[in-house]
């Protein structure tokens, strides 16, 4: 099985990793970027793909999710207000190129 192959993943993984990428991406991060992390996160609370067989199974770990929420939030209440509006401008210009660069692309 070549590396990338996701043909050992359940339905339910791949629908997981599905709905992660996409929340990723709605909130600016680059496509292949938001795929690789979606895949991380449904690997470290799963434990990777599926094989059949008794006694294979490991219980599902959510706290892979949770942690980065918390690492976020933790790091956002440690920066004075000036700093997060300045970071949210960044963000929102950011934003707004890449959504035109895309636009150029689809044009072409």
């Amino acid at each position: 099985m070549p590396r990338g192959d996701k043909s050992a993943y359940t339905d339910k993984q791949k629908r997981q990793a599905a709905h992660i990428e996409e929340s990723y991406e709605a909130r600016g991060t680059p496509e292949a970027e938001a795929e690789r992390r979606a895949w991380a996160t449904v690997n470290k609370e799963t434990g990777g793909g599926k094989k059949s067989g008794a006694g294979r199974g490991k219980p599902v770990d959510t706290t892979p999710s949770k942690t980065g929420g918390r690492r976020g939030g933790a790091a956002s209440a440690a920066r004075t207000a000036e700093q997060r509006s300045e970071s949210a401008r960044k963000g929102a210009a950011t934003r707004q190129r890449n959504a035109e660069a895309r636009k150029a692309a689809a044009g072409r």
